[in-house]
């Protein structure tokens, strides 16, 4: 099965206040040493996976470069990523190849140079159409600024545009939120991904809002409560408009769905390079090629700080066992909109790991969690709000030490 490959690019031009993500503002200094490791990672893919135990494969048919913000690496840079890439797999000629971008990076210039790269999808960091709501995480652009750069894109041939946005940004209303949705209708995105904003604290508004204080404008967010609603009325506005709901986070027009996610979410093979980037082959068939005992897959994950990964700091492997892949099947498939097959789970897993899940799922659909069609389930309207809570119920407690 052809790999997607992702490529970490961790550098942005500020840091938002709600970013959990292993990126941020460096020095142009950094970008070339970086981007020496990360080409001479490529380039050595295949003597890495043998040693993970991965089954590997040049054939590619998605890529994405995400972070970060790729477009503020220069044209020769972008290009130098692109050419490694070429050099060292098979890209197919339908691939889908996706380039993530803060809207105010994309110059005349840089529209070009992606299209020379053979770009044919772009995923814009909008967050919100309102300005005061982007200013107030550290957004640099404004919504004319969006909007004169998807004419951009369009213009270019690039069409395939996914619009990010967030529910519950500081000073966010129902009405703004509205008008947030309208305008991505509007503009005619062929994919939307609505994600509420996330609370921990690996970021500075999370720490802030878990402190209690008033720094980054948390005393403007909106509650709990608000933020459900928020999603909630995206789900009813997106599908109303013909942007279905595929995955928990992720709506498209038909045809537009995310290839390279849905690897993600299908648990197929992918290869990831830079910082805290992750990757998932199945095992190599030959046992002696895949240590640890039994494995259905192997994931390992580059260092997640700049400077070691650098320094060449070594992969962290996590052997994939047939119980854990099974896991994986239900957590993952359930995030899509079209759920999970329990007659493909029977039929890769046994009927078994279809017996040992039935109590679970018949308490989550009395909960009103899941629904039942046929041999599938999926998340309710209500479940994908507590979409962790379900999960947890198909992940094993760890074992402990005596």
């Amino acid at each position: 099965m052809p790999l997607g490959l992702y490529i970490s690019v961790p550098f942005c031009r500020t840091k938002c206040s709600y970013c959990n993500f292993a990126s941020d503002v460096f020095s142009r200094a950094v970008f070339e040493r970086y981007l020496d490791r990360v080409c001479a990672d490529v380039a050595q893919a295949a003597v890495t996976a043998e040693p993970m135990g991965g089954d590997f494969e040049r054939a590619v048919d998605s890529i994405y470069l995400g972070g970060g913000t790729p477009t503020i690496l220069d044209r020769t840079q972008l290009q130098r990523l692109f050419v490694t890439i070429s050099q060292n797999f098979e890209i197919a000629r339908e691939a889908e190849i996706t380039v993530e971008c803060a809207p105010g990076t994309l110059t005349a210039v840089m529209v070009e140079t992606l299209k020379n790269c053979s770009v044919n999808r772009v995923s814009l960091g909008v967050q919100s159409f309102v300005d005061q709501e982007a200013a107030s995480v550290g957004r640099l652009h404004k919504r004319e600024t969006v909007l004169e750069e998807i004419a951009r894109l369009r213009a270019a041939g690039i069409a395939n545009i996914n619009v990010d946005l967030i529910a519950g940004l500081p000073y966010q209303t129902a009405e703004s939120w509205d008008f947030s949705l309208q305008q991505a209708i509007a503009v005619g995105a062929p994919h939307v991904s609505v994600y509420m904003l996330e609370v921990d604290e690996d970021s500075r508004l999370g720490r802030e809002l878990i402190a209690g204080g008033t720094k980054y404008h948390a005393h403007f967010v909106p509650n709990d409560d608000l933020t459900a609603d928020l999603y909630t009325s995206a789900c009813e506005r997106l599908n109303a408009a013909g942007i279905a709901q595929y995955e928990i986070s992720n709506f498209a027009r038909p045809g537009c769905e995310s290839q390279h996610n849905l690897k993600y979410w299908r648990r197929q093979p992918y290869l990831g390079f830079g910082v805290d980037a992750h990757s998932m082959l199945r095992a190599h068939p030959n046992p002696e090629l895949s240590p640890g005992g039994e494995v259905e897959s192997v994931r390992f994950a580059t260092a997640d700080s700049l400077e070691q990964y650098v320094a060449n700091a070594p992969l962290k492997r996590t052997p994939i066992s047939p119980a854990a892949a099974l896991e994986e099947a239900f957590f993952l498939g359930l995030r899509l909109a079209c759920g999970v097959d329990l007659d493909d789970i029977e039929k890769d897993f046994g009927p078994r790991a279809r017996q040992n899940f039935s109590h679970g799922i018949t308490e989550l659909m009395a909960a009103g969690l899941l629904e039942c069609e046929g041999s599938h389930i999926r998340l309710t309207a209500g479940g994908r709000l507590l979409s962790n809570e379900v999960f947890g119920q198909f992940i094993s407690e760890p074992a402990t030490s005596a």
